[in-house]
């Protein structure tokens, strides 16, 4: 998208005025890339703190997480959002961090989209 710009200019001589026009493009700014933040399945985390985890982290409701959950406990990993780097980051962060304080073996990475 440009704007233009219109100026004029006024010479002592025998001109009426010139007119020239400055054309001001606009960059193109790139979108930030997404990463997926996936949690992984494993044989001692209880269902319910997953679904606990879901809905705090996550803000999805009940039936959501629960949804989530058992395609953690079926396939062995879930998808569990797509945020910009540092979000993603973050939320990998408090859940490794909350799963650790209450000794559970979770495991939630992240991986660029």
């Amino acid at each position: 998208m440009s704007q233009f710009e219109i100026k004029m200019t006024d010479k002592d001589d025998d001109a009426e005025g010139d007119i020239s026009v400055v054309t001001k493009t606009k960059p193109k700014t790139a979108k930030p890339p997404l990463y997926k933040v996936l949690l992984l399945n494993d044989d001692y985390t209880p269902m319910e703190f997953v679904v606990l985890v879901l809905e705090r982290f996550f803000g999805l409701n009940h039936a959501q997480s629960v949804e989530i959950m058992l395609t953690v406990h079926k396939k062995g990993l879930a998808v569990v959002g797509v945020f910009a780097f540092e979000i993603a980051e973050t939320k990998v962060a408090q859940v490794m961090d909350f799963a650790r304080r209450n000794q559970h073996p979770l495991q939630c990475t992240m991986e660029k989209e």
